[in-house]
Order: structure tokens, then C-alpha cells, then sequence
């Protein structure tokens, strides 16, 4: 029974995040005794992927996805598995002999143009997309000036303001290291522990009106990167002294950290594993 991994791309936009869910109904019937309710699936990444996974293997697969980014965050190298169970005699199931190339174009022929599987490889049994994570990139980019972006409007931040790219840089590079993070996370985050270990924070500026965020770490809170990203815009800005994020820090004031910026400019590059 071969376990497949998979590395996928999307243009979230149009998706209500990756995690399958369905949506609140409080006016729907109840279902008849011994009949089940009715289901009804928001467009997700991960509902849309699998549904592709099953039309393809014709088999009832689980996908588990690594990191479960928001509506309109979007990805370069998000990581998906399942398992799959080979019957050849009823035609069930992706061998391993099929080839993984293979397996990548019949998913790509069925997916939605928003979504698309780059890499496909066979791994170890109890691979875990979550657990075995050692490290995430993401990156955030945002615009600022008098005109807003039109043809990127889905991929970045437009800002009105004048971003200071040398004092984000100044103060991207205090973030890094193993901290308390409380202070950028949304208060409802339901994590036990908001200790976060960033192991690179650093601001490019590729363009004169364009900055690009990029953070890696083992792991992240809920809106962690979106919230260092408002904090680190209002560094350009001039509202927030860089030398205060180790304060803001130990603080774990969330107020006194940035604003959560929108989704749209938020991308997850790559996840790396002990095998890469």
C-alpha cells in the first residue's frame, strides 16, 4: 500500500482555505430517523484536490495537508498525502509501477485551473505532512504608492503609505530566534503553547514600491505571519521604533503588536522534511 506525497499550488482566492468544512445551516431540516443529514462542502483546497485524488485512484482516499492556510492565503509548495490500497483486478488504486509523472498529469487533467499538483513521490508509511515539518517558508508582499496594483490585486497589499524597507529589515531581524510569541497571535488561537521558533525573517525590496516578507520557522500561530507582516508595515511607516519588537515581544500584548494584514498577500512558499 503505497503512500503518495504531494506538493500543490493554488491562487486562493476563490477557496474558502484548505480545510474541508461545511457551511452553518441553521434553518436546513432535520434528516428522517436512520437517514443522514444532507452534506454540503464549501470550495476548499483540500475537497477540491481530493475529489480529484478519488476520480483518479477510484478509491475512497483520506488527503491530509500540512499547513490549513486561510481563505485567499495562497500557496508555491503546499504538502498533501494519502494512502492508497493498489486492486489492479478491479482497477483500484495508483500502483507504484504506474509511475508518480503519471500519477501528476492525471490529477493535473481534473483539477481546476486555480489549483495544481507540481511533484508527486512515493514515501514512507507513516509519513505525517503536519508532524514531520521541520520547517515552513512563508512570504508576505505588499505594494505601496498612489496608484494600486491592478493585474496583482489577488497576490499583494496595496498600502497608501511609504515603507521604510532598511528599518523592516532592522527589525524583521529581532524576530528571529525562539520567543514567546503571544504577542502575534490571534487571541483565539487554541495552541497549548505559544512559544515559535523563526529560524529567518527578512524583508526584500525587489522594487521601489514593493516589499516582500519572507519568514521560516518550524511552525507558526494562527495569523502569526500576517500579524508580524502589520507589524513590520508599521515599522515602514515610522509608527513602530524597530529597537522596540524585542519589548512588543516579551510583552505578549497583542495590542501592542501590528495589525493582521489581509490574506491576499500572504503565500506558503515551501515546507521542508528530514528526507528533502
Amino acid at each position: 500500500m503505497p503512500r503518495y506525497k504531494l506538493t500543490v499550488a493554488y491562487d486562493g482566492t476563490d477557496f474558502y482555505g484548505w480545510q474541508k468544512q461545511e457551511p452553518p445551516d441553521p434553518d436546513a431540516p432535520k434528516p428522517a430517523p436512520g437517514q443522514e443529514p444532507q452534506r454540503i462542502q464549501l470550495r476548499t483546497v483540500q475537497h477540491v484536490l481530493e475529489q480529484a485524488v478519488r476520480e483518479v485512484i477510484r478509491e475512497p482516499i483520506t488527503l491530509m495537508g500540512a499547513s490549513r492556510t486561510d481563505s485567499g492565503v495562497h500557496a508555491n509548495g503546499q504538502v498533501a498525502s494519502f494512502m492508497s490500497n493498489p486492486e489492479p483486478d478491479k482497477g483500484v488504486g495508483w500502483p507504484a509501477e504506474r509511475g508518480c509523472d503519471q500519477l501528476v498529469r492525471a490529477l493535473n487533467g481534473r483539477l481546476p485551473r486555480d489549483v495544481l499538483v507540481r511533484d508527486a513521490c512515493i514515501v514512507h508509511d507513516d509519513f505525517n505532512p503536519i508532524g514531520d515539518a521541520v520547517e515552513k517558508e512563508y512570504c508576505y508582499t505588499m505594494v505601496s504608492g498612489d496608484t494600486r496594483p491592478l493585474w496583482d490585486r489577488r497576490y499583494v497589499f496595496h498600502t497608501w503609505y511609504a515603507l521604510d524597507p532598511v528599518m523592516m529589515a532592522r527589525a524583521a531581524k529581532l524576530m528571529e530566534g525562539e520567543h514567546d510569541f503571544a504577542a502575534f497571535a490571534q487571541i483565539s488561537h487554541g495552541r497549548k503553547t505559544t512559544v515559535r521558533t523563526i529560524y529567518s525573517c527578512v524583508v526584500e525590496n525587489p522594487k521601489p514600491d514593493t516589499v516582500v516578507i519572507r519568514v521560516s520557522g518550524s511552525g507558526f500561530l494562527y495569523n502569526m505571519v500576517r500579524i508580524i507582516a502589520g507589524t513590520l508595515m508599521e515599522v515602514g511607516r515610522g509608527k513602530i521604533d524597530p529597537e522596540t519588537i524585542p519589548e512588543i515581544i516579551a510583552s505578549g500584548d497583542r495590542k501592542r503588536a501590528g495589525t493582521t494584514l489581509p490574506p491576499q498577500g500572504l503565500r506558503l512558499e515551501w515546507i521542508r522534511y528530514d528526507e528533502d
